[in-house]
């Protein structure tokens, strides 16, 4: 670069700081009668080229970045700016400078404060401006060297950008394409779901395998960048949950994956408000379907494309959709004293409705799950009474008048393969064919009686007489794979008999002393046991025992 275009740019970049408000009058850069400028470069903000940038803005504070285009450069630059939050303000000038300052007649210094000597600075014109929460970019050609100052201005609050300059349009792109359609088309709309699809981006055809497609879905508003979102989940001031894992680009680093917000399929990133917003990545599919909706609910729904390799990514046209009303459910009528029993699968996703009319003041429900976990919910005469997660056995007693009619209604409280369920309602205790159990379902094992080749176990019995009966299976790895697949409602007859140690009845008047114990011997010294106990009431139902693993001592 020669002497005079290299005066021009220092010319400029003193122009650049006086206007940025960075220093006091009395510590203004000056000209001498040559032309000579004086200054401080630490006090200018340059803005790298090829690499995205976070500027944080406080409130009613202009913050100022400035780049140059010299004649050995480009001529060609690109600026995407990209709001995280509220609205804000930005533009683009270009300086250039100005002839008033060439050679030995150049005025000294005057103030910029002055109206009268601003003429001498009267090289600047605007290129760009901009108001709003969208992502712009800006592309620019100058056949000369030039400065530029970005301006960047938020009104609401302190808030953060980020901001991307390249001057290599050819190789330089950091954001993936959009496709000249951009919308996302709702195809089906259901109860639970909705169904999207939109147009693939031309980066997708071009970086196959680099580019992923990720769905957002909330219920307050549509998000103009992943950014946005970002933000407005961290506002919160929530930590990020610890998702379950999600096929990813191996170049991904850790901050970049916190930044894609989560890996995972339809998990809920944040609720506060009643609000929740949710996300998913699809990888290269342009069709998807939400599901797991609340029914008559505005829903929102957000796609955005992303350059794994950057982890940077374009934001399609947000839409929106409300799912139907749910039909309501068939009731079931409950037999008083009868055991109904419920299946969940696959083909049976929809949720149970039994109705049972009161014969006495007071009615005992009885809820025995099988595998997993059911969400229950009892009304009665219409308010609702009860609102819980039953895992295992629960016994509900509510009290009422006489021929009170009580709702309950049964989901799945959990994805699971296969799930069931029985129940029982009664006003009549004696008709109850579930036999009592105790408050406590748990077993215990004694440690000081812990040998090499003996477990001694405890477990609590009711005031009526009835059988327990003790299995025992020998672990070798797996402990909690065999403990998730325990089914609650499968009895002795489903264990072989090898895993049978014994079966005896008890029963304790005094509720306090109903403790039985058992001491088992036979055992292998240094390994693992799961223990089983089975209480079978007088009508043959049963009630199974919390599964207890003990180790036997390696050495005594």
């Amino acid at each position: 670069m020669g002497g005079m275009e290299t005066y021009k740019l220092l010319w400029a970049v003193h122009l650049a700081v006086l206007l940025s408000g960075c220093m006091s009058h009395s510590n203004l850069p000056t000209f001498d009668d040559y032309g000579k400028i004086y200054f401080n470069p630490y006090h200018s903000l340059i803005l790298p080229d090829g690499r995205e940038t976070t500027i944080y803005l406080l409130k009613d504070i202009t913050k100022r970045y400035y780049f140059t285009l010299g004649e050995n450069s480009s001529p060609h630059f690109s600026i995407t700016v990209t709001p995280c939050d509220v609205p804000i303000e930005w533009s683009i000038l270009h300086y250039k400078a100005s002839h008033a300052f060439h050679g030995k007649t150049a005025a000294k210094y005057r103030p910029f404060d002055n109206s009268k000597n601003q003429a001498y600075y009267k090289t600047v014109s605007t290129l760009f401006n901009y108001k709003g929460n969208s992502v712009e970019n800006y592309v620019g050609t100058f056949s000369y060297s030039s400065l530029f100052v970005l301006e960047f201005l938020s009104t609401e609050r302190d808030t953060h950008i980020s901001v991307y300059l390249t001057t290599d349009l050819t190789h330089g792109n950091l954001f993936p394409e959009l496709p000249g359609d951009p919308r996302i088309d709702v195809t089906t709309v259901n109860h639970n779901s909705v169904s999207l699809v939109w147009k693939p981006s031309p980066s997708a055809v071009k970086q196959k395998d680099h580019i992923e497609y990720c769905i957002l879905v909330n219920e307050k508003h549509n998000y103009k960048s992943m950014c946005a979102a970002d933000t407005a989940i961290r506002s919160a001031g929530r930590k990020w949950p610890k998702l379950a894992s999600f096929p990813i680009s191996k170049y991904l680093d850790e901050n970049q994956r916190v930044m894609l917000l989560s890996n995972s399929d339809l998990h809920i990133i944040h609720k506060t408000s009643n609000i929740e917003v949710r996300q998913t990545c699809v990888g290269n599919k342009n069709t998807y379907t939400v599901s797991n909706l609340s029914s008559n609910t505005q829903y929102y729904f957000d796609v955005f494309v992303v350059n794994l390799l950057t982890n940077a990514s374009a934001a399609y046209t947000g839409t929106f959709a409300k799912t139907w009303l749910e039909p309501k459910p068939k009731d079931i009528q409950l037999k008083d004293g009868k055991i109904v029993q419920i299946k969940f699968d696959g083909k049976r996703p929809k949720p149970y409705s039994f109705q049972y009319q009161a014969l006495h003041k007071k009615v005992h429900f009885t809820f025995q799950v099988c595998r997993g976990q059911l969400r229950a919910q009892i009304s009665k005469n219409g308010k609702l009474m009860v609102s819980e997660t039953i895992q295992g056995l629960r016994h509900i007693t509510l009290t009422g008048k006489f021929m009170d009619k009580y709702l309950a209604v049964f989901k799945l409280g959990e994805p699971a393969a296969n799930t069931s369920a029985m129940i029982q309602a009664s006003s009549h205790m004696h008709k109850a064919l579930f036999p009592f159990f105790p408050n406590s379902l748990k077993i215990k094992s004694f440690n000081k009686l812990r040998t090499c080749n003996s477990i001694t176990i405890a477990w609590l019995g009711t005031q009526e007489r009835n059988m327990y009966c003790v299995y025992k299976r020998k672990l070798l790895d797996h402990i909690w794979r065999e403990m998730a697949s325990v089914d609650n409602c499968s009895g002795p007859e489903s264990r072989p008999k090898s895993e049978k140690v014994l079966c005896k009845y008890f029963h304790e008047i005094n509720v306090q002393r109903a403790v039985t114990t058992e001491t088992i011997g036979g055992l292998e010294r240094g390994t693992l046991y799961l223990f089983d106990v089975y209480l079978i009431g007088s009508s043959g139902m049963l009630v199974r025992y919390q599964s207890k693993v003990v180790k036997t001592r390696k050495t005594c």
